[in-house]
């Protein structure tokens, strides 16, 4: 009951108001799983943290799934629900601008190498253009990329290399702790615009981008 009514007294945060419409339309259980997929898609899932959009995912399409996930632990509990799928495989590092050792904060689903709090513990981040060239992809039908600020780097050079124009579906949230997000937000979606457009878009909530030319 007190609980209650101290939502009804104190002023929701910026965060919790633009998280609201999304809830509303129950966009985690809808928008983000509705895709054009098949058992030959390759998805890409950066920030696989416990592995439930992969899972549900896989369940509804049957697609190879590459998840990335740098913290041991949650990598750990993630290879292990996959652990006899062979579609599926999970590396215990992220995808970045570069080759590189960072200092994360464990901070559960908020867990980044950008905020400070909580236990830190170092993780390692792989060049994703030298990924992708190691394991001869060149295709991703769709990326998933809740990185915690993170998303700002990896789509930067993911548009840089080109490899972009390769991706048909972006599905991003940015995040607004990191200094000039917005600015760098926007530069993004500028560059996005000319090879993507918007299916939908709830400001540093979710979104997503679909290749021009996608049928």
């Amino acid at each position: 009951m007190l609980s209650k009514l101290l939502k009804k007294i104190m002023p929701l945060s910026k965060q919790e108001k633009r998280v609201m419409p999304w809830w509303k339309i129950n966009g985690d259980e809808t928008l983000r799983k509705e895709y054009d997929l098949d058992e030959d898609s390759v998805v890409f899932d950066m920030g696989g943290y416990e592995g439930k959009w992969s899972r549900d995912i896989f369940a509804k399409y049957a697609c190879r799934i590459y998840i990335f996930e740098p913290v041991p632990e949650y990598f750990s509990n993630i290879r292990s629900i996959f652990l006899n799928n062979r579609k599926v495989e999970v590396f215990n590092y992220g995808l970045d601008k570069d080759n590189k050792n960072e200092q994360i904060s464990l901070l559960g689903d908020s867990s980044s190498i950008f905020k400070r709090g909580g236990k830190q513990i170092n993780i390692k981040l792989v060049k994703a253009a030298d990924f992708l060239a190691e394991k001869m992809i060149n295709k991703i039908d769709l990326i998933k990329i809740n990185i915690e600020g993170g998303e700002y780097d990896l789509l930067e050079h993911l548009i840089g290399s080109g490899f972009i124009r390769n991706i048909n579906d972006i599905q991003v949230q940015f995040h607004d702790f990191i200094p000039q997000a917005e600015e760098r937000m926007h530069n993004i979606q500028s560059k996005l615009k000319e090879t993507h457009y918007l299916t939908y878009q709830y400001p540093f909530v979710w979104e997503n981008w679909r290749i021009k030319d996608k049928t």
